[in-house]
């Protein structure tokens, strides 16, 4: 028993080793810095909280705030919506369902900074002339304005991660007994009562793992912030994560982006573990 115990840690070391230099201990420094003036190579005082109070009365840091939180609400809920309504699509009897599967997954096996390049292409030229041909006046000075510039960003997003969604959901949909389905339909259920009482409650747990992807990597997007509205116009569309990198690295003001970071990393984390919690009551009361 000892020997197996002792085993267990062994194969265990590499993992904890790599968490600690990687993430805890990162993590623990970033803490300590955030109170002192630290400029990215020492410090010479501590200055207690005062990065912190001063992140309160930062305008841009909580319109990047504000704004990534609306991009996260908006995103969530198409992306989930997406994910499920192109595995219900591709787990149907087609004959082309993996070709359908490698299309829909493809999207995600490309960079943010190339993607966000991309649609900067399309939202601006192919728009622009899109416009020009229909008369839609609409579609002409696209990532011009904070409101286009959102919208673009969700699908840029939702274009991307709808695939990878897509077969989070397929796992849990195959796994369903064909039985049930089968009884559910001999008793008279119509496709949208199956859908309702039988598949939705069952795909439950792909939910709460879907949801806590979708809601963790909103928060987190910057490269294809970066690449496709590089923040404008005026900051406009500037998310949490290109506010702190701007802040430590452009402005030079390495203890307050970290005081900055520490404070999205509680954030997102609260956010997080309430949802997952939420979900998983949820798929207990079902």
């Amino acid at each position: 028993m000892e020997n197996k115990h002792l085993s267990f840690w062994l194969f265990l070391a590499p993992v904890l080793l790599a968490l600690s230099v990687v993430v805890l201990i990162p993590l623990l420094f970033g803490v300590f810095y955030s109170f002192t003036d630290w400029n990215g190579l020492g410090f010479s005082a501590f200055v207690g909280l005062e990065h912190y109070t001063r992140l309160l009365q930062d305008g841009r840091f909580l319109s990047s705030l504000w704004f990534t939180i609306q991009f996260a609400f908006v995103t969530v809920i198409l992306l989930n919506a997406l994910g499920l309504g192109l595995a219900l699509l591709v787990t149907q009897k087609l004959r082309s369902s993996n070709l359908l599967r490698t299309i829909f997954f493809m999207p995600n096996l490309i960079g943010g900074l190339i993607l966000g390049f991309i649609w900067q292409f399309i939202f601006i030229s192919v728009f622009a002339d899109l416009g020009d041909l229909f008369g839609i006046a609409g579609l002409n000075g696209w990532l011009t304005t904070a409101t286009t510039g959102f919208w673009g960003l969700v699908i840029l997003t939702s274009w991307q991660l709808a695939g990878y969604i897509m077969i989070i959901y397929i796992a849990y949909l195959q796994s369903i007994p064909e039985e049930l389905l089968e009884a559910a339909k001999v008793d008279g259920a119509n496709a949208f009562q199956r859908f309702r009482n039988v598949t939705f409650p069952l795909v439950a747990p792909a939910f709460t793992v879907s949801m806590f992807l979708t809601l963790s990597t909103s928060f987190k997007i910057y490269d294809q912030n970066l690449s496709l509205t590089d923040g404008g116009p005026f900051n406009s569309t500037e998310m949490i994560a290109m506010n702190i990198v701007y802040t430590a690295f452009s402005s030079n003001e390495m203890a307050y982006g970290q005081a900055k970071a520490i404070i999205f990393f509680l954030f997102v984390a609260i956010i997080a573990v309430t949802q997952v919690y939420y979900n998983k009551k949820k798929e207990v009361e079902m």
